[in-house]
């Protein structure tokens, strides 16, 4: 059997990363064996473990990647002194480029972290929660500046979160637009329904 190879500026650790993301968005985190990964990556189940600790491990890995890149992000918009509607438009870019360029670990991280133990699972829960209200904070902002309507700022953020989620659907079916058309679309429709 061969060896895992680090993936293009990363480590072994990253390549097993990846491809225990693309078995969990397909098969599950339950229905996903080491033994399977072990095949997908062309080596024995019992190398994995020079590289990782557990199934577990690798799931926290993916959900805490995803969440710490969108919560880093946001610290760095939330340090530039814009407007609400640019730092939101940015926060839209990125969740767009998130779903498009890292699909498999986005896609575990939305739906299989509640398979995360604990102390995990309430610390990925946090992070989220914390992560929304920041965002509902940049529209509150912006409804008090007069940038946007007067909508919810909770409603509105649960909406723009729910519609970048929905491009689980276009990845799936690939329709026939570019990744740029499909993310100045969706962003631009997205801000003019909130954008005064």
């Amino acid at each position: 059997m061969a060896k895992i190879s680090a993936s293009k500026n990363g480590t072994k650790k990253d390549t097993i990363i990846r491809i225990a993301a693309s078995l969990f968005r397909k098969k599950g985190f339950s229905g996903t064996s080491m033994r399977e990964l072990a095949e997908s990556l062309g080596v024995e189940a019992s190398s994995l473990y020079n590289h990782i600790g557990s199934k577990s491990e690798l799931l926290q890995s993916i959900c805490f990647k995803v969440a710490n890149e969108f919560t880093s992000h946001l610290n760095e918009i939330e340090n530039q002194n814009n407007s609400a509607v640019i730092r939101l438009k940015e926060l839209i870019r990125f969740h767009i480029h998130m779903m498009l360029d890292e699909y498999d670990e986005v896609f575990v991280a939305n739906h299989e972290w509640k398979q995360l133990d604990e102390p995990y699972l309430s610390n990925f829960l946090n992070q989220r929660k914390a992560y929304e209200n920041r965002l509902t904070e940049i529209v509150k902002q912006g409804v008090q500046k007069k940038e946007f309507k007067n909508v919810h700022p909770q409603v509105a953020v649960f909406t723009i979160l729910s519609a970048v989620r929905g491009l689980e659907l276009w990845q799936r079916h690939k329709k026939n637009i570019s990744p740029a058309a499909l993310e100045k679309s969706m962003t631009d429709h997205l801000l003019n329904g909130i954008i005064k």
